[in-house]
């Protein structure tokens, strides 16, 4: 274990003592029954927060249904819009250090990936989506309608703000993915209100206080604090949330989408992966391990896209497997404020007491299992794990265990992979490492996922649409696909 531990800004020590509760109407409110926000890395208590209740929440959604209401932020210029938001990216740029501390304190991971990922990442995507203000547009129609006769038509398209968002943010990226959600929203003139989970809510707190700074007006932007399945729930139910975007588990998705159709809100949802990895015979493993590590084992493995199943041809299956276990012997072991460390803790001990079920499920089934470095006994640790000897039928081939765990499967005909590639409910990402551009071409087509990756695994820019097919979920992150999803289409014809 080493032990070169950061020492957390004064700001940082500052803002854990004054996010006490939800952030609404541009203050924070400390109404509710207080939990302990827990360190991972030693399980110590890092802060208190109020739990916001079913009240609260109602509260929250009025105040930010009023600021939609009132025009205070649609009302603006598409270009005022766009300068708060783009002032908005620079604070979060000046606070990143501060940003990424919180975030690594909060939910465990570690720093290099709060500042590269979570801050570094986010502050482009703000940037991104801050262009889109200016650029939202609808279309002219030449229509052909008969009646009356003589009348003269002309037709086109308005895209207008789809209303008050409610964002229901996952642990695993809380800041990073409450600005894929509130951002776009922001840009398209919706005002939002941001539901982080229980166990991760101080990044978000901090964003909210510097969208303030950065001019957007009280009210806009808001954060109800409570747990998923009264607040979070109860957010995807309410008549006047116009559009509910969620990222999640897939059995959590279904039920907030059905409560979003019962009163006709538009909803997206962004869930569960048990993502794939092939590996074909001329692929270079060199490159391949590398990206099987980084695709896995990112902030240990409690990604959405992480690769999790891998197919690795025969003839490549013994050496993958060889030099995986042998980097996972030898990784260094640490709390996310250490930068040198490489396994970090999860987020929590209910998660970490899911990922060793998960395990214990898979020797019982017959996997090898292959735990790499001692962890400590202190904090929420998960060794990283190569399993092989694993079937298509077992349960860690199947679910989503969301932790460091990389099961290989050898295969010897490509077509067989594919069809084990596919065969999930799942469909979010995968990705294909062939050094045969013909096979990339033919074989992408082919995989049942919403991003197809070749040669690289979890790599994402603000522009390329991200979400899943079949039981991943419905709808995009990202591109323009995200920015149209926070807006209605109004057709609109004169007679003259």
């Amino acid at each position: 274990m080493t032990n070169k531990l950061i020492v957390a800004l004064p700001d940082v020590e500052a803002f854990l003592q004054r996010a006490r509760g939800s952030f609404i109407d541009g203050g924070f409110r400390e109404q509710g029954n207080p939990i302990a926000i827990i360190n991972p890395a030693d399980g110590s208590q890092l802060s208190t927060v109020a739990q916001g209740d079913v009240a609260l929440a109602d509260e929250a959604v009025a105040i930010t249904k009023g600021s939609f209401d009132d025009r205070r932020w649609r009302g603006m210029s598409p270009a005022q819009r766009e300068r708060i938001l783009l002032k908005f990216a620079d604070l979060v740029e000046q606070h990143s250090e501060e940003l990424a501390q919180i975030e690594t304190l909060n939910q465990g991971k570690s720093i290099n990936i709060s500042r590269a990922v979570d801050a570094g990442f986010s502050v482009d995507f703000i940037r991104y989506m801050a262009g889109w203000t200016t650029k939202l547009e609808g279309k002219t129609g030449d229509v052909s309608i008969g009646m009356p006769e003589g009348a003269n038509f002309n037709a086109y398209t308005l895209r207008q703000p789809v209303g008050v968002v409610a964002a229901i943010v996952p642990w695993n990226f809380p800041m990073m993915i409450a600005l894929w959600k509130a951002i776009p929203a922001l840009a398209a003139g919706c005002s939002v209100v941001v539901k982080p989970a229980s166990e991760t809510p101080l990044s978000v707190l901090r964003l909210a206080e510097l969208a303030v700074e950065a001019g957007v007006p009280k009210g806009v932007f808001n954060v109800i604090l409570g747990s998923g399945s009264v607040v979070g729930q109860h957010l995807a139910g309410h008549a006047d949330v116009d559009k509910v975007t969620f990222t999640g588990s897939t059995e959590v998705g279904k039920v907030i989408g059905h409560a979003a159709v019962d009163h006709m809100a538009s909803f997206s949802l962004e869930l569960g992966g048990k993502n794939p990895m092939l590996v074909l015979a001329d692929a270079d493993i060199e490159k391949a391990v590398n990206g099987a590590l980084m695709g896995g084992l990112l902030n240990q493995g409690q990604v959405c896209a992480a690769a999790s199943r891998f197919y690795v041809h025969r003839s490549l299956h013994d050496e993958f497997c060889s030099r995986l276990r042998s980097v996972v012997d030898q990784m260094s072991v640490g709390p996310g404020m250490d930068p040198q460390a490489q396994v970090n803790p999860v987020v929590s001990q209910r998660h970490q007491r899911s990922i060793l079920q998960h395990l214990e499920r898979a020797k019982a089934q017959g996997a090898n299992v292959h735990y790499g470095v001692q962890v400590p006994e202190e904090g929420f640790y998960v060794s990283p794990v190569i399993i092989s000897d694993a079937k298509q039928t077992f349960d860690i081939v199947r679910e989503e265990a969301f932790g460091p765990i990389l099961t290989v499967i050898p295969f010897d005909d490509v077509n067989e992979a594919l069809a084990m590639v596919n065969d999930s409910e799942l469909g979010l990402a995968a990705s294909l490492w062939t050094e045969s551009l013909s096979e990339a071409m033919r074989l992408t087509p082919e995989i049942e996922a919403g991003t197809v990756w070749v040669n690289t695994h979890v790599t994402l820019d603000p522009s390329l649409p991200f979400g899943g097919f079949k039981q991943s979920g419905i709808g995009k992150e990202f591109g323009q696909e995200a920015i149209y999803s926070y807006t209605k289409l109004k057709s609109i014809c004169i007679a003259y």
